[in-house]
């Protein structure tokens, strides 16, 4: 990932770039929680941000770490004075980001996480994109560096439009209107007007947040010149279980809001509500002895499986063409992506229809790396 970030230069302030007269104090907003192994390469890269003319400090909204990751937070701390721990109860995302919000003295709010690395040129970009566009939250795509074969099928299927469902915001080249990005950069007015993160998403809460901002008339702004390489979970399991997460809290978000804020999130789940009803009445039809019942459904799942094998593939055919090693490879990676998505949306549909008493724990909320 280094080698990557390397080849980003700093852009200086070129023409038409804010004037040191206009800077405003910035406040980098971060959650963690047990990051040990992450914490130290986080807070290097951040510390190497060239913000020009602009200050800024790190709020670091910690989960009650007991890995010793608050031992090293400490410790940075006490050497340079931009770093600062928050204590986050909450344990949970939202929660430590309002932690940290409300503890920021800055103006302009920047939001981080420990498992992505960043061009020194991060927290610039971010501000400029947000004041040059006049948005009310900018950021730039989330990619994903390809060091070797396992990585290059992780990137591939993570800015696969096929495996996402065509989100611009996976889009590494796209610099436009979304309608949601990664982590964010805002005014802190504007997030104190939102009324910050919903304290009752463990998941989604960045998505509620940014459907909130759009239904009150503001405007996301996604640009490649904000760089920054995330870390994808690296095994099929911790994808399932991070795609399941997010398939079962953007139900939650629905059920607030009464409505979805794009069609692409209900396919997943219409996908995997169609093979459980045409499996079920498959083998109810074979138990029932009604042979035609049970013709017509292996029919019609067969149909559904056949189609949806044909479009993975076509999707790896396109994916693979940096290396075509990857395409046998690329197919379990769609499938994973939706049916855990799809599975964890119908968990939480039920799940949110009964709405039983207290926030849901296990594999809802556990962290997924």
């Amino acid at each position: 990932m280094t080698e990557d970030l390397s080849a980003v230069e700093t852009r200086g302030h070129e023409e038409g770039s804010l004037q040191a007269s206009e800077s405003p104090f910035i406040s980098v907003v971060v959650p963690c929680r047990n990051e040990r192994d992450a914490i130290g390469r986080f807070l290097d890269s951040v510390l190497r941000q060239a913000a020009g003319a602009w200050d800024y400090e790190i709020l670091i909204a910690d989960g009650m770490s007991d890995d010793g990751t608050r031992e090293i937070l400490a410790a940075r701390a006490q050497t340079d004075a931009r770093i600062h721990l928050i204590d986050n109860p909450g344990r949970i995302v939202s929660t430590g980001l309002n932690a940290a919000i409300r503890a920021a003295r800055g103006e302009i709010v920047v939001r981080m996480d420990t498992h992505t690395e960043y061009a020194p040129s991060y927290i610039q970009e971010c501000v400029e994109v947000l004041l040059e566009t006049g948005a009310e939250n900018a950021g730039g795509p989330p990619r994903v560096a390809p060091r070797n074969f396992k990585t290059a099928l992780f990137a591939a299927a993570h800015h696969s439009r096929f495996a996402v469902g065509g989100a611009k915001s996976h889009a590494t080249g796209y610099a436009g209107f979304v309608d949601s990005v990664f982590y964010g950069c805002w005014r802190k007015a504007t997030l104190e007007k939102l009324g910050l993160f919903d304290e009752n998403l463990v998941r989604n809460q960045d998505d509620e947040l940014n459907f909130r901002l759009i239904q009150s008339g503001g405007k996301i702004w996604q640009d490649p010149r904000i760089v920054c390489f995330y870390e994808p979970r690296m095994t099929l399991r911790a994808l399932f279980r991070q795609q399941f997460q997010f398939g079962f809290w953007k139900t939650a978000v629905i059920c607030k809001h009464g409505r979805c804020a794009a069609w692409r999130h209900l396919v997943p789940g219409t996908f995997v509500l169609a093979n459980v009803l045409a499996a079920a009445a498959a083998l109810c039809g074979l138990a029932l002895g009604a042979r035609q019942l049970a013709t017509v459904a292996f029919g019609a799942w067969a149909s559904i499986l056949g189609l949806y094998a044909a479009a993975c593939l076509a999707a790896a055919c396109v994916d693979s063409r940096p290396d075509r090693r990857m395409f046998p490879f690329l197919p379990p990676f769609y499938a994973t992506y939706h049916t855990a998505y799809g599975t964890g949306f119908l968990t939480g549909a039920l799940y949110w229809l009964f709405r039983p008493a207290g926030r849901p724990g296990g594999v809802f909320t556990n962290i997924t790396r």
